[in-house]
């Protein structure tokens, strides 16, 4: 029998929609939402999806579940009375400095103040001015455009299990903020910057180095050269309205846009993209006579950072090639001024990349020469569309312009390297080599494609059995690292992306909220790689070439590992504590581990027993109490540190015990 919804009048039939709003807007009606994402739990707080049923009343359509013959009016005139209420209260707590804000005209709450027709807001302005967080060099937090809806906190916790933001206080003092409301450099928080994609305002932005990259182009004594990451032809053209517009034609106009602008030369990070499965392709292949697996990829600095922070013991399974924005830099500075006849230091380099992490990554120390960064700025594609615009150029009716060489050719598994699972499928390109069975070269391990978090394949190549995983967000991540720490898993070779999808799917990228458009951007991927005639990257004459000018004629050679190669390292999140009791004297140290896991385990409760237990003892000026971002005993939480000792999944009774000892 078939289940419907009679919506406005008009019958709409439901099959798995979860809720409501789904099957509204499957009947095309956009209801309007601050905190409902398909990705994430249903949170229900702002209100704006009320919808009238009858016999029920006003209920949220986003936390109500669909049961066949609701009669629902999404419009009345007391809905609409609602909504513009919520909208001017959340104003109304609101920095409206729309003109100057990052987010201005793809900000949620200034168009839903449009589209209700806002025009004065009733209510009085209780903003309080707060700094800026500039503490990171990929993301900015302005507390005062936050509208509490609690997507960031939310997708941080549950898609990448990080949970560097949190709310904090109660009612109208509630804030979202890392632990102890310290800045987000003294977090947890890895820089992939998904938080500021479900951001519905500016209150979590990219940091812009828009003004950097222009000052560097008026300045006549500099060569400012640049180079566009695979994903990015996927998705400027979203901007722009040259959706599914063909990967290559897109790229054409980018190059167009940037030699308007002043570039001097433009490259594509395709090109070492190539260079780096060349180098990740040799590194498996030893690593497989070695018989030391897993390799992990190493091409994604949120999860480069997340295996530092939080498995630094699997840091020797991942792969010591730089991503190709790290190799992109190395050879721009150190062998492109030889090739254009360019003073080093009147070089200008930078790259545009769907990531915010990226930002992050070109001023790892790891990544410097003698000091020197190789990435002097990193813009995303957002910021790219804004420089378009600034320049009031036309994209759509620019005509295309061609890469520069050498670092301008690239075969199609450099292009594919901005999805999941790319990676892995040029990677095996290249360890088949010549090694074909009749199939299109750029179809024949398509079978490491795919949508789900997780999967799994296996092949026979070089005779032997291969296992490999394909994975994106970093709670799938960290589900399969337990696993392979317990041998419940065991693979050959294992990539991870941060970001939900792979590059395409990155922060730096035009927001986007549904399925439909990562897909679309992935699918303009594949068939750009299809177009070009070369679908191997040791097939690339021009990485030939520079392996054979510069690199030591081959891969794994010492001066490829000099240039190409880096290093990682355990990475302490615990930098700092927050003092508890104000006393100045020396005493037993105890401190409570207020990280995540243990927030959720218990902390809370642990610290007020502690704080509770020290009055009734009347030994407060024999005890300093402190709490801790981070112990680094993620997975005994809680924790506790008495004198030095760390106690984890404590007991009121062993802590009390352990207080006595050391008073004693």
């Amino acid at each position: 029998m078939e289940k419907y919804l009679i919506i406005n009048g008009i019958k709409v039939f439901f099959d798995n929609e979860k809720n409501i709003l789904e099957v509204i807007r499957k009947a095309k009606i956009e209801l309007p939402t601050f905190c409902y994402h398909s990705e994430l739990s249903t949170y229900g707080s702002c209100r704006l999806c009320m919808v009238e049923v009858e016999n029920m009343g006003i209920i949220p359509a986003c936390s109500t579940p669909c049961s066949s013959g609701m009669v629902i009016s999404t419009n009345t005139e007391k809905i609409i009375n609602m909504r513009k209420i919520v909208i001017e209260l959340l104003l109304a707590n609101h920095d409206r400095d729309c003109t100057t804000c990052q987010k201005s005209q793809s900000c949620k709450l200034q168009t839903l103040a449009r589209r209700f027709g806002i025009e004065t807001v009733r209510f009085k302005n209780v903003t309080h001015k707060t700094d800026k967080d500039l503490s990171t060099y990929a993301l900015v937090r302005e507390q005062d455009k936050c509208v509490l809806c609690g997507d960031c906190v939310r997708f941080c916790d549950e898609i990448q299990s990080i949970g560097a933001l949190g709310f904090v206080n109660r009612g109208s003092k509630s804030v979202v903020c890392p632990s102890f409301g310290k800045d987000l450099e003294l977090s947890e928080c890895v820089y992939c910057g998904q938080c500021s994609r479900v951001c519905p305002t500016g209150a979590i932005t990219p940091r812009s180095e828009v003004r950097q990259v222009w000052k560097a182009l008026s300045d006549k004594n500099k060569k400012v050269i640049v180079a566009i990451a695979p994903a990015v032809r996927a998705a400027i053209g979203e901007v722009f309205g040259l959706v599914n517009e063909s990967g290559i034609r897109t790229a054409g106009k980018i190059v167009a846009a940037l030699k308007n602008m002043g570039f001097y030369k433009v490259f594509d990070v395709s090109f070492t993209a190539d260079m780096t499965i060349v180098e990740e392709a040799n590194e498996f292949l030893e690593r497989l006579k070695e018989d030391n697996i897993p390799l992990f990829t190493s091409c994604c600095p949120a999860w480069v950072k997340f295996v530092e922070q939080y498995y630094p013991e699997f840091i020797k399974n991942l792969s010591t090639c730089r991503s190709p924005q790290g190799m992109y830099g190395a050879v721009a500075k150190r062998i492109m001024p030889r090739v254009l006849g360019v003073k080093k230091e009147d070089l200008v380099v930078v790259s545009i990349m769907p990531c915010t992490a990226k930002k992050y990554e070109a001023r790892r120390k790891e990544l410097a020469d003698n000091g020197e960064i190789d990435i002097d700025y990193v813009i995303t594609t957002q910021e790219l569309a804004m420089m378009i615009e600034e320049s009031g150029l036309r994209f759509q009716e620019l005509e295309s312009y061609a890469f520069n060489m050498p670092l301008g050719f690239k075969t199609g598994a450099g292009v594919i390297f901005g999805t999941s699972g790319g990676v892995t499928e040029a990677v095996l390109r290249n360890v088949a080599g010549s090694m074909s069975d009749g199939q299109d070269e750029s179809e024949q391990f398509s079978f490491v494609r795919g949508d789900n978090g997780i999967r799994e394949a296996t092949i026979n190549l070089l005779g032997r059995e291969l296992k490999i995983a394909i994975i994106y967000g970093l709670r799938n991540a960290r589900q399969v690292l337990r696993e392979l720490k317990t041998e419940k898993r065991k693979y050959d070779f294992v990539e991870v992306m941060a970001c939900p999808g792979g590059c395409v799917g990155g922060a730096g990228q035009p927001v986007y909220n549904d399925l439909v458009t990562r897909q679309n951007r992935t699918k303009v991927l594949y068939e750009n790689d299809k177009t070009l005639e070369l679908h191997k990257p040791q097939d690339n004459p021009y990485v030939q070439k520079l392996y054979n000018d510069y690199l030591g004629g081959a891969p794994g050679s010492t001066k490829a590992h000099e240039y190409l190669h880096t290093h990682y390292k355990y990475k302490k999140r615990y930098k700092e504590s927050v003092a508890i009791s104000d006393n100045d004297n020396k005493g037993v140290e105890i401190n409570v581990c207020f990280g995540n896991h243990c927030m959720k385990r218990g902390s809370k409760d642990i610290l007020k027993h502690i704080v509770e237990y020290v009055e009734s003892k009347k030994c407060k000026d024999k005890v300093n109490i402190s709490a801790s971002v981070c112990l680094e005993k993620c997975f005994s939480a809680p924790n506790v540190k008495v004198a030095g000792t760390t106690i984890s999944k404590p007991s009121d009774k062993i802590i009390e015990e352990a207080v006595d000892k050391e008073l004693k």
